[in-house]
């Protein structure tokens, strides 16, 4: 399948959409992204089924912060989670087709008021129109139950995704290229105290993109992303809402140096106008870099850094601006068996209102390490067994107490 070009193509939106505390979403979408992978190695057209199983188990699933006390004096709790999907890849002369489709079920042994029936669904049609024209249109929904690392409560709060996308490009010149798209983002929240973050983010972009006959490309990328929240935040002063418009203007460079090491990053100027905080408008650098190394051998690494605003599902604030590296590697032991390890550090600013005081405490910072082994038992089936670490420094000035949580996951997934 051709889920994970689909996400490489769309990376240059996303990358302003990817807080560390994402990372706690994986918990409940692992199996599907499994899933994803294991179709993606098959490259075969037509349909396939695929199901499976997953069991984990966290010592603070809800993130309860070391100076609160537990959730009727619980924090730990074990889960279970059933899924079923379909996988449809056609190529119909020069257009492809992609689809992946998933219904699951998940509960919990404790916890019984979290068990949420999850659903996603990807489409995404790959287009050429002649030889100079090209390019994608998609949708995407994620039905899941949304992190609780920013949210104190252990009622079910399950979140809606909406994603739309297009995508074109037309060639100017074997070495240029000019490209343009246009993104719409929807998140809806089921849980009344959490809808302050349901919000609309459009994003429209142009880029001209020079590669020469060595492989490497550099872009310039001019974005403009309109946010719009249709609820104001009981902590707003005002009767501002936290709309925002962000204007970016940005270099996007890809350089292989050699066969074995390639760069990539997204960088340049971003002016955030955002009423409801602070001063109300933000400016400077956010960009982020990635590295992978693949020597010859059975171990490839990769490392990123970044600075970049993000959301933050907080009843207090809409988003932060985030500093933050990981490195990961990935050991391809047998022909059957992967391990894959990685380590995050990520520090985040918000963005005070007129109304906070102490200004200089709305900071904290997260770190995450996971490490997770793959066993490919035959063509269609693969098992996987996961740990993930996850700590959170805390602020003071908006209630986020300090954290330690611990994961263990298996999986097993089979494709007809």
């Amino acid at each position: 399948m051709t889920l994970d070009k689909t996400n490489n193509m769309m990376h240059s939106r996303s990358l302003t959409l990817r807080p560390l505390a994402a990372l706690l979403g994986a918990l409940f979408l692992l199996p599907v992204q499994q899933a994803a992978a294991q179709n993606t190695a098959q490259q075969e057209e037509g349909l396939k089924l695929y199901g499976g199983i997953g069991w984990g188990y966290d010592d603070n699933l809800l993130r309860v912060p070391d100076n609160r006390p537990a959730f009727r004096g619980k924090r730990s709790d074990r889960w279970r989670q059933a899924e079923a999907g379909v996988v449809y890849n056609k190529r119909i002369s020069r257009q492809r087709v992609a689809v992946v489709a998933k219904v699951s079920k998940t509960s919990f042994d404790f916890f019984k008021q979290l068990d949420y029936d999850g659903r996603d669904l990807q489409a995404t049609w790959f287009w050429e129109l002649g030889n100079k024209f090209e390019g994608q249109a998609g949708t995407l929904y994620e039905r899941t139950l949304a992190p609780y690392t920013d949210f104190f409560s252990d009622q079910r709060n399950v979140r809606e995704r909406r994603r739309e996308w297009f995508d074109a490009g037309w060639k100017l010149h074997p070495s240029w290229k000019v490209r343009t798209g246009y993104t719409r983002d929807r998140y809806e929240y089921e849980l009344l105290t959490q809808r302050w973050n349901n919000r609309t983010e459009k994003a429209v972009e142009a880029e001209l993109v020079y590669r020469p006959r060595s492989g490497n490309s550099v872009g310039l990328v001019a974005r403009r992303v309109k946010g719009e929240y249709p609820f104001r935040r009981p902590s707003t002063a005002s009767g501002l809402t936290d709309d925002f418009t962000q204007d970016e203007l940005k270099l996007r460079v890809n350089y292989y140096l050699g066969g074995s090491t390639t760069l990539q990053a997204l960088g340049g100027y971003v002016r955030r106008e955002q009423p409801s905080f602070g001063e109300g408008k933000t400016s400077g650098f956010n960009g982020r870099l990635n590295a992978y190394f693949q020597p010859r051998g059975k171990v490839s690494y990769n490392a990123s850094v970044w600075r970049e605003f993000a959301p933050i599902e907080s009843t207090i604030v809409s988003y932060t601006l985030n500093r933050g590296a990981s490195v990961g590697a990935t050991w391809q032991a047998t022909g059957k068996i992967k391990v894959d390890a990685t380590a995050a550090y990520e520090q985040r600013a918000y963005e005070a209102r007129r109304a906070f005081s102490g200004s200089g405490s709305l900071e904290d910072s997260l770190k995450t390490a996971s490490l997770r082994a793959t066993w490919q038992a035959t063509r269609k089936i693969a098992v996987s067994a996961g740990w993930q670490h996850q700590a959170r420094s805390g602020s003071q000035a908006l209630n986020l107490g300090k954290f330690d949580a611990n994961t263990v996951m298996v999986n097993a997934n089979v494709l007809f």
